[in-house]
């Protein structure tokens, strides 16, 4: 029987069958979105979370892979790379950017993408990885098969985001970015995420009305 309702962004989108070497991503915000958007949790639409902060602007398609969840395999992961203890994860689907040399004017779409690498990023004691991917079939940025490929430019560019996104003048950051990491880790940071995600909602189904 066919669907009747739009499938829920987080629950009800397949990240793929070939995940983690090729997955879906729902992309909630663009490099020109000057407010950042992000899955309303309850009903699945976009909401407005915030306006960037001052000069902020996300360098990369930003969202989330559907189905996945940070939760205590991620975050023992981040324990067992970093050192640190006590670390639990943000309680929210796995981030990830993706890469592309096309313009795409708005989020709220869903994208097939190859995950080449990641950061182990903490934020103020939880582990929030971000992936980061290539938009599949991408004529360039394809060719960047791991994170090694990645021009130290780019990969600034999203430092630079992610470390001061949140933060406001004279004020400590809370963020840290404790580890960027290839291909091979961000797979198992996915496999981590999605057996989170089996863990704490099974197999319900979420729908939300047209």
């Amino acid at each position: 029987m066919k669907r009747k309702y739009k499938s829920h962004p987080w629950h009800g989108i397949d990240p793929g069958q070939a995940a983690p070497d090729i997955l879906t991503a729902f992309i909630e915000i663009i490099p020109s979105d000057t407010v950042k958007y992000e899955i309303d949790k309850e009903s699945g639409y976009l909401k407005v979370d915030r306006p960037q902060k001052f000069s902020n602007i996300v360098p990369a398609l930003y969202g989330f892979i559907p189905k996945t969840y940070c939760a205590e395999k991620v975050a023992k992961l981040c324990e067992e790379a970093t050192g640190h203890t006590n670390i639990i994860g943000d309680e929210d689907p796995l981030d990830i950017c993706v890469l592309t040399e096309r313009e795409i004017t708005h989020g709220d779409i869903i994208v097939r993408a190859i995950p080449i690498g990641g950061f182990r990023m903490l934020d103020n004691g939880e582990a929030d990885d971000k992936i980061i991917a290539t938009l599949m079939y991408d004529e360039v940025y394809s060719a960047w098969t791991d994170i090694d490929k990645v021009p130290p430019g780019v990969i600034n560019g999203l430092k630079h985001y992610f470390l001061t996104y949140k933060q406001l003048p004279d004020a400590p950051s809370k963020i840290e970015i404790a580890e960027v990491y290839g291909r091979e880790k961000a797979h198992e940071v996915i496999k981590a995420s999605m057996q989170d995600y089996k863990l704490h909602f099974g197999k319900k189904e979420y729908v939300v009305t047209p």
